[in-house]
């Protein structure tokens, strides 16, 4: 089988799996759309206002779009490689032509579909919940997937390297929680302590650069290249410390 056979048949699935899975699937559109209702219509943003949530609706779009662009990939992928190393799964892929990194990259390919749709489904709120002004981009659709194939790279470390599911679920949150809110999303970077490095997260660059292509303001190419350097390294990590079986 060719690789282009192998990775179609990995993602399919992947994809069957994912939806045999109702509270994973249910939860994945359900959870964002939940963060855009309490923070975006009930909370609101007080343009000239002091405290959170000051500055204009389309202000926050990156940090709804980092709801699932974090949390989905890191708990998915780093559930999925915890579940196939205790049913010794990745030792009956070893008997298989399928590569390591061909199946992180059948796992990323669903995350990006999954996450795409849930991200247009963000979208569509905000222009119509909270009167955000959003400019259409083709730039937005890189950043979507750099993100995810980065956040599916820490996931598959986080898989690895936890000893059970539920350390990556709690490693899962422990990362995701701090980068959400100390990456330039919800929090502007003026409100936040002048020492603080968030130029050492890469949701920063997505955050910088979703807010550069969707408000059409600010440089969106220097964020899209790091984030293009970020995910391929975490993704190749990854993909190396998923099991092996010699």
């Amino acid at each position: 089988m060719s690789r282009t056979g192998r990775l179609r048949a990995e993602t399919r699935a992947a994809t069957l799996a994912f939806l045999r899975r109702r509270t994973a699937v249910f939860f994945t559109f359900f959870f964002p759309v939940i963060i855009v209702v309490i923070f975006g219509v009930l909370v609101q943003t007080r343009p000239g206002g002091g405290g959170l949530f000051t500055e204009p609706p389309a202000y926050y779009v990156p940090g709804y779009l980092a709801v699932v662009v974090l949390f989905t990939p890191l708990s998915r992928v780093g559930s999925e490689v915890a579940r196939h190393r205790d049913g010794n799964r990745f030792e009956k892929l070893a008997t298989t032509p399928l590569t390591r990194p061909e199946w992180l990259l059948a796992q990323t390919l669903v995350n990006v579909v999954v996450i795409g749709l849930a991200g247009l489904l963000i979208l569509g709120l905000m222009v119509v919940l909270t009167g955000a002004t959003i400019q259409p981009s083709p730039l937005l659709v890189p950043f979507v997937v750099l993100g995810v194939a980065l956040f599916c790279g820490v996931g598959a470390m986080l898989g690895s390297l936890a000893s059970s599911q539920d350390g990556v679920i709690s490693a899962s949150n422990g990362i995701a929680l701090p980068l959400l809110f100390l990456s330039e999303t919800f929090v502007p970077p003026t409100l936040l302590p002048a020492w603080l490095p968030t130029w050492l997260s890469p949701l920063t660059y997505f955050s910088r650069g979703v807010r550069a292509v969707t408000t059409g303001t600010g440089d969106a190419l220097v964020p899209l290249a790091v984030l293009a350097g970020c995910a391929v390294v975490f993704v190749a990590v990854g993909a190396r410390l998923l099991p092996r079986t010699d």
